[in-house]
């Protein structure tokens, strides 16, 4: 119970609901003992002497108690189900606050389909539970006691010996919850690897069919598939083990009963009345206890799904505001950057930052170069506080990012990934994605600066055009100047550029980048790039190797020192026709 214990501060606002559903339970439950009492009075005081005049009052009561059980257990199932709805609408709102708050670090190694997994298949076996499965289990052992205590009170030698299989029953149900739980806790990890591989065949499955791997894609879902069934073939196993042992033992009573009861009967101990009342009591007794089979099943699985849940729930944030955060004035702001001798490494792998030092001053624009994996996306997270730094500082206008509030910090930061995504809404609602109240006016003028207007209004629906679900429609060029368009309309003082126009033509990026000159002026801004051609007006080019600042300076000061940034530069521009003032510098470094 200690999963339920974690989720008590869910549940626990709606005890009115909980403890309603449990009452209305127990009306109805002691209402059904009123039924076997009906039996022994027809057949005591009606049949036997043949005193037919209470058959009238007996059928009113009947109809009587049916009514009133049948309300109890409408009210019972009403406030359960309005307990479980409420329960679950809290735990999925928790659920997904969680993920919204959780670091990079733990979506470093999340996958999509089992937290999929964990707010659809396990947040309703959660709900079903506690709406509906834990007052069914209190009502089963409620049906025992009360049906044991009207036994006890007709004849409690016979009570003795009909219920003595009870303890084998119970015993046995207990070695059945030992064995079911951890097949359903396979059962449910199998679900989650299941749901994944869907996920990413219908994401990659373009690349699924551009590599011809259709039949490896169903191999792998054929396997993961087969993982499930064999669990639910373990699980099916122990039902088909322990559930007939539960049925003889409850069957052995019924047995014990008719031959005991029987002789109680001839020898006039107990009425037929009383026979028969106490038969229809062990079956109120007996009914239960074959149910428990279905009631551990529910359990389990929901104690299963349960740690699951608790497990997100749980999972430490590893960036998250301190006690007392200084929020970032978006008035005062002046996006004054520095890095003082930080060092970073991620979980488990060599640094991937060294002693590195920045200080970019506002409106400064510094470019990023060096192999992948050199350390620059890595510059860029750090800035963004997706990680925190190992040693060292990073500062924006002399605070230390760690002292600022998250959300100050990353609203003066606006950034254009690399691998574009897009929400599948309409162009407007994408490009205003990062700012409240924006008007259709600046919503037009970030499209023109990113050069995107002109392709969108020949879009059938221009900016009300919906984009497919990860911007499915649109050429990588086109989704990528959106995002450039997202960023812009957001006014940062922070303007970050991950290798931001690598998915458009020369051309384009040259009228992109003459827009970024616009909003580029006052702003401090970050520029990932493998083109020269996109850092040459950069005040600071920062060329790193594996994670080491190798050079810095501007583009006129590191083409002519050797090193790695003239090499590229050589590379990219092997096959142009140098300039006078170009083979001058190379004749001074004797490449010529």
């Amino acid at each position: 119970m200690e999963v339920f214990r974690q989720l008590k501060p869910f549940y626990w606002v709606e005890r009115k609901s909980l403890f309603a559903s449990i009452i209305f339970m127990m009306f109805a439950t002691a209402l059904g003992l009123v039924y076997p009492n009906l039996l022994r009075v027809l057949i005591d005081d009606v049949i036997v002497p043949k005193n037919f005049t209470w058959v009238p009052g007996l059928s009113l009561a009947v109809v009587g108690v049916v009514f009133i059980k049948g309300s109890m257990s409408f009210l019972s199932g009403l406030f359960g189900g309005r307990l479980g709805n409420r329960v679950a609408f809290r735990l999925r709102n928790a659920c997904y606050e969680k993920l919204q708050s959780l670091s990079f670090q733990y979506y470093d190694t999340a996958k999509t389909g089992d937290l999929m997994s964990r707010l659809t298949a396990d947040l309703e076996a959660v709900r079903n539970f506690i709406g509906f499965g834990f007052t069914q289990m209190l009502n089963m052992f409620l049906m025992v006691i009360f049906g044991a205590i009207m036994m006890f009170s007709i004849h409690w030698q016979l009570t003795l010996i009909t219920l003595c299989t009870m303890p084998f029953l119970a015993f046995t149900a207990m070695r059945f919850e030992k064995k079911i739980h951890p097949a359903f806790r396979e059962m449910r990890q199998a679900m989650s690897n299941l749901t994944t591989a869907v996920q990413e065949n219908i994401t990659g499955v373009r690349t699924v069919k551009s590599f011809a791997r259709e039949s490896f894609e169903m191999e792998k879902f054929s396997n993961r598939s087969g993982m499930y069934k064999s669990n639910q073939i373990n699980a099916s196993g122990l039902w088909g083990r322990y559930f007939p042992v539960m049925e003889l033992l409850g069957s052995l009573c019924v047995v014990i009963l008719l031959v005991a009861g029987g002789r109680l009967v001839i020898n006039h101990s107990i009425t037929l009345g009383q026979m028969v009342a106490f038969y229809s009591m062990l079956w109120y007794i007996i009914g239960p206890m074959w149910s428990i089979g279905f009631q551990i099943n529910n359990y389990t699985q929901s104690k299963a799904s349960g740690e699951r849940l608790v497990g997100l729930l749980n999972e430490y944030i590893h960036v998250k505001d301190n006690d007392h955060p200084v929020d970032l004035d978006e008035r005062t702001a002046q996006g004054r950057v520095e890095f003082r001798n930080v060092t970073f490494n991620y979980a488990d792998k060599s640094p991937a930052l060294t002693n590195v030092d920045i200080d970019a001053k506002p409106g400064m624009v510094i470019g990023l170069l060096g192999a992948t994996g050199a350390g620059k996306s890595t510059i860029i997270q750090l800035l963004m506080r997706a990680y925190n730094v190992k040693t060292g500082q990073i500062l924006i206008d002399g605070i230390d990012i760690r002292d600022l509030s998250l959300e100050s910090l990353r609203k003066q930061i606006a950034i254009v990934f690399q691998e574009t995504f897009l929400f599948s809404c309409s162009i407007r609602d994408n490009i205003a994605y990062g700012i409240e109240g924006v008007t259709m006016e600046q919503i037009i003028h970030a499209a023109k600066l990113s050069k995107a207007h002109d392709f969108i209004m020949e879009l059938p629906e221009g900016y009300d055009t919906v984009v497919g679900e990860r911007g499915m429609g649109l050429s990588g060029g086109q989704k990528q100047r959106i995002a450039i368009a997202r960023a812009l309309i957001k006014n940062p003082r922070i303007l970050i550029l991950d290798d931001a126009t690598s998915a458009v033509d020369m051309e384009t990026e040259h009228e992109i980048q003459a827009g970024f000159k616009e909003v580029m002026a006052g702003r401090t801004t970050f520029i990932i790039a493998h083109r020269i051609s996109s850092l040459r007006h950069a005040d600071e080019i920062i060329v790193l190797e594996e994670g080491h600042v190798a050079q810095r300076g501007t583009h006129d000061q590191l083409v002519n020192v050797p090193g790695r940034y003239r090499d590229t530069y050589d590379i990219q521009y092997a096959d142009r026709p140098l300039t006078a003032d170009e083979i001058i510098a190379r004749v001074e470094r004797g490449v010529v």
